[in-house]
């Protein structure tokens, strides 16, 4: 009885293992997956603070850019779903509640998620958040 009760847990620890899906065990993914999570967030930085911007001057942004920005904001909470997903996040950062935060107008969770592509290497693309 003790040997089948073992094999049962070895056997759920391979499924949980192979469950959990790896890409903290693949450096050039998790890199790859942290690279395009950066890029889309200071593409989505660029739409939305252009928008933003044009407003502030008295100059009133197009269906066109309003569209634009809410589809790079889209994509930047879906690259941060993968980051969730594979425990790519640091230093006790929530990066997917820290993402749609950003694309929701919070500028603290923008300057957490800009200091994640900083810690991550990836500065040079997203800008100061504000």
């Amino acid at each position: 009885m003790i040997t089948r009760t073992t094999e049962r847990a070895a056997a759920l620890v391979v499924a949980a293992v192979l469950m959990s899906g790896c890409s903290s065990d693949d450096p050039a993914r998790a890199e790859e997956w942290q690279r395009d999570y950066c890029a889309k967030l200071g593409s989505w930085q660029d739409l939305a603070h252009a928008a933003t911007g044009s407003e502030a001057n008295g100059v009133e942004s197009s269906d066109a850019d309003a569209d634009d920005a809410a589809s790079a904001g889209h994509a930047v909470v879906d690259a941060s779903r993968r980051l969730d997903r594979a425990g790519l996040e640091q230093g006790g950062t929530h990066i997917l509640d820290d993402t749609v935060d950003a694309v929701g107008g919070d500028i603290g969770a923008e300057s957490r998620a800009v200091s994640y592509c900083d810690s991550s290497g990836f500065e040079t693309l997203v800008r100061s958040a504000g």
